[in-house]
């Protein structure tokens, strides 16, 4: 039965960028949704194309697109504003896009395709977290009806920019953000106890892959000061990423360095590491990689010593946490906690925020 208050059949046109390891799981997680959410709640799930960096899969080419679960039977050359208004179409239907790419060049087309009227969800941090202005300009976009969501950038499945936009719809005052937003870095924290050196705990959470192909990537912080603007601007702050004060865990000898060279020299990590857990361990605490956004707009990015009893202390394998400080939760922070990476809870926060979008649409005629 359609979901009471449902009183005719709803159809979403889908076209998702980036079929990588996130959006092939995506993929997968729409196509087995589409029966279910075509019976429960008389929504269809038209999947219209596929982009990749060099070449996209539309379905006027493949009558098949929907239930294809690989091996298109025609590419053609990748073109964005091409694969965007197939997508759309010319018959006033509902249209998403979902970026899985991590692309500059993709990000960059959000504010035209949402001032076209095309709905917008992404994974994809660089939109949340780069020019202030083209974050306006994506603001801008959707104030003619166009919504854009990306729940995902932040901890993945977890609801995290949900929780911060219903804290503050409904009245409330954020006072600051405290979190640690990166898996990589939870799970080294965790694991270094000075048992075995930082750099033996980083090849292994390399081979797990647990890091980014290039670990500096999680090293350097830069992604996690990613995420602490994302919810600053979130908030009505206009931080931008040059104004996070971020320690990199990287040697400066190391941050240039191919990335075979940087493997081969780990082991320059440990010294420094070692320290630094010794001078926890003196102060009766815990070394946790923390961001940190005050309610004066100061952000920063560091590892951090935790006395034992803070709740970070005792976080699991790579579990992300974030904590709210705000008017009504300010003796006893709001905290979102649980798994915040891998491609399967990604693809789950990124279809979350579809169907949050679809749920909003009228119906269809």
């Amino acid at each position: 039965m359609p979901r009471p208050g449902t009183t005719g059949r709803r159809t979403l046109a889908v076209g998702v960028i980036g079929p990588g390891r996130v959006g092939s799981a995506l993929l997968e997680q729409l196509r087995a949704a589409q029966p279910r959410l075509a019976r429960d709640q008389a929504l269809e799930l038209k999947l219209c194309g596929v982009v990749a960096s060099k070449r996209m899969w539309l379905d006027c080419d493949d009558a098949e697109l929907n239930d294809r679960h690989g091996g298109a039977q025609i590419w053609r050359p990748s073109d964005l504003d091409a694969f965007a208004a197939h997508v759309q179409g010319n018959d006033d239907r509902h249209a998403l896009l979902i970026d899985c790419s991590a692309s500059e060049a993709v990000a960059a087309h959000y504010p035209r395709w949402l001032a076209a009227g095309l709905h917008v969800v992404t994974p994809n941090k660089l939109a949340g977290s780069g020019p202030l202005a083209r974050w306006q300009a994506i603001r801008t976009a959707c104030a003619g009806g166009a919504r854009f969501r990306y729940e995902a950038t932040v901890c993945a499945g977890l609801p995290v920019v949900q929780t911060l936009r219903d804290l503050l719809d409904t009245g409330d005052e954020l006072l600051g953000i405290e979190g640690m937003f990166s898996g990589t870095l939870a799970w080294l924290c965790n694991r270094h106890d000075g048992s075995q050196p930082f750099s033996a705990l980083l090849r292994e959470a390399h081979a797990l892959g647990y890091t980014e192909p290039d670990p500096r990537a999680d090293l350097s912080g830069l992604d996690v000061a990613r995420k602490l603007v994302i919810l600053a601007r979130e908030a009505g702050w206009p931080l931008s990423l040059e104004q996070v004060d971020v320690e990199s865990l990287v040697p400066p000898a190391l941050a240039e360095v191919p990335l075979d060279e940087f493997m081969q020299r780990l082991d320059e990590l440990d010294a420094p590491l070692a320290a630094k857990l010794a001078a926890a361990r003196a102060e009766g605490g815990v070394l946790r990689h923390v961001a940190r956004l005050d309610r004066h707009g100061r952000a920063s990015v560091k590892l951090t010593v935790l006395p034992a009893a803070h709740a970070f202390a005792h976080s699991r394998l790579t579990d992300n946490v974030v904590q709210f400080s705000t008017r009504r939760y300010c003796d006893n922070p709001l905290q979102v906690q649980g798994p915040g990476a891998g491609p399967e809870v990604t693809a789950a926060g990124v279809f979350a925020d579809l169907l949050r979008i679809a749920e909003s649409l009228g119906v269809s005629a």
